[in-house]
C-alpha cells in the first residue's frame, strides 16, 4: 500500500522538475528581449513628451495673454450695467445655465464662443437635454465675436433686433 502512494508522488516530482527545466530553458532569452523592449519604448516615450512640450509652449504663452483688451467702462457705459469679461451671458439668448453647459464643454471664454459653429452650439445645448431645444443658437459666434472686439455699441443694436439670440 505504501507503494500506491509512492509511486504517483515520485511521478508528480520529475514532472515538475522536468516542466521547470523545460520552462527555463524556452523562456531563457525572452526576458532580455523584454527589458530591451521596455527600454526602447521608454526612449520614445520620453522623446514624444519632450517634443509635446516644445510644440505646446508657444501656444500656451500666446493664449494667457488676451488679444484683445477688455475695457470694462466701454461696456458699462453702452449697457448701463457692469460687465464681467468673458460673461457669455451678455450674448442674447444665452443665460446662466447655458452658460455652465458651455463652460462644461470648455468654451469659457467670448473668443472661444465666436470660434464655436453653430453645429458645436447646438451640440452643447443637446447634452443638456430636452428643455434647451427652443434655443436657437445661430447668431450667439457673431455676438460673442462683437464682445470680444469690444464693438459694444454693434453688439446692443444687434441684440435690440433679436429676439431671444434669434
Amino acid at each position: 500500500m505504501n507503494l500506491c502512494i509512492l509511486i504517483p508522488l515520485l511521478v508528480g516530482v520529475i514532472c515538475a522538475f522536468l516542466g521547470y527545466l523545460l520552462g527555463k530553458l524556452l523562456n531563457s532569452g525572452n526576458h532580455n528581449d523584454c527589458y530591451a523592449k521596455i527600454e526602447r519604448l521608454e526612449a520614445e516615450l520620453e522623446a514624444c513628451k519632450s517634443s509635446k512640450t516644445s510644440l505646446t509652449s508657444p501656444l500656451a504663452a500666446s493664449t494667457s495673454v488676451p488679444l484683445i483688451a477688455f475695457n470694462a467702462d466701454a461696456a458699462k457705459a453702452v449697457f448701463g450695467k457692469k460687465i464681467k469679461e468673458n460673461d457669455l451671458t451678455i450674448v442674447e439668448g444665452i443665460g446662466p445655465k447655458i452658460k455652465e453647459l458651455f463652460h462644461n464643454h470648455d468654451v469659457k471664454t467670448w473668443k472661444a464662443l465666436s470660434e464655436c459653429s453653430v453645429e458645436k452650439c447646438q451640440n452643447v445645448l443637446d447634452s443638456g437635454g430636452d428643455r434647451f431645444k427652443i434655443h436657437k443658437p445661430g447668431t450667439w459666434s457673431k455676438q460673442a465675436q462683437l464682445a470680444y472686439e469690444g464693438k459694444w455699441e454693434e453688439l446692443l443694436k444687434w441684440q435690440d433686433k433679436l429676439d431671444r439670440g434669434k
